[in-house]
C-alpha cells in the first residue's frame, strides 16, 4: 500500500511576484528548490497565510540567489506580492520504505533567507 506524506515544506516564503499571463506554475529560486528537493514539474500544494486560499500546481525554477517566489497563471489571482505562503510536497510511499527515508522543512526569514533546515523521520 502506498500512503501519501509530506517529503518538503517550505515553511513562511513571501512572494515576490505573480504572472497571470504566464502559464501555470510557481517558480521557485534554485537554491532554495535544491535545499528542498524539489524537482522541475513536481506538484505541490500552496498556502496562503493571507487570505486562506489553497492551490495544486507545479514548480519551475526561478534564477539562484534571487530570493524569488513567483506564482503563474490563474493561481496568480490567489496571492498578492509579499503574501506569505507555505509550500508542501507530498509522496506516494511504501510502508516499509518510511523508516529509511526524511521529509526537509525549510523555514523561511525575511526577504525569503532561509533561516532553518531541518531533516525529519517519516
Amino acid at each position: 500500500m502506498l500512503i501519501p506524506f509530506l517529503v518538503a515544506k517550505i515553511h513562511r516564503a513571501t512572494v515576490t511576484g505573480s504572472d497571470i499571463n504566464y502559464e501555470g506554475s510557481i517558480a521557485i529560486d534554485e537554491e532554495i528548490m535544491e535545499k528542498a528537493n524539489l524537482r522541475v514539474f513536481q506538484q505541490v500544494d500552496v498556502y496562503n497565510v493571507n487570505n486562506g486560499a489553497r492551490f495544486s500546481t507545479y514548480v519551475l525554477p526561478w534564477p539562484r540567489a534571487s530570493r524569488g517566489i513567483v506564482v503563474n497563471g490563474a493561481a496568480a489571482r490567489l496571492v498578492q506580492p509579499g503574501d506569505t505562503i507555505i509550500i508542501a510536497a507530498f509522496a506516494l510511499i511504501a510502508e516499509k520504505e518510511l523508516d529509511s527515508l526524511n521529509a526537509v522543512i525549510i523555514n523561511m526569514a525575511a526577504g525569503n533567507e532561509i533561516e532553518k533546515i531541518t531533516h525529519t523521520k517519516l
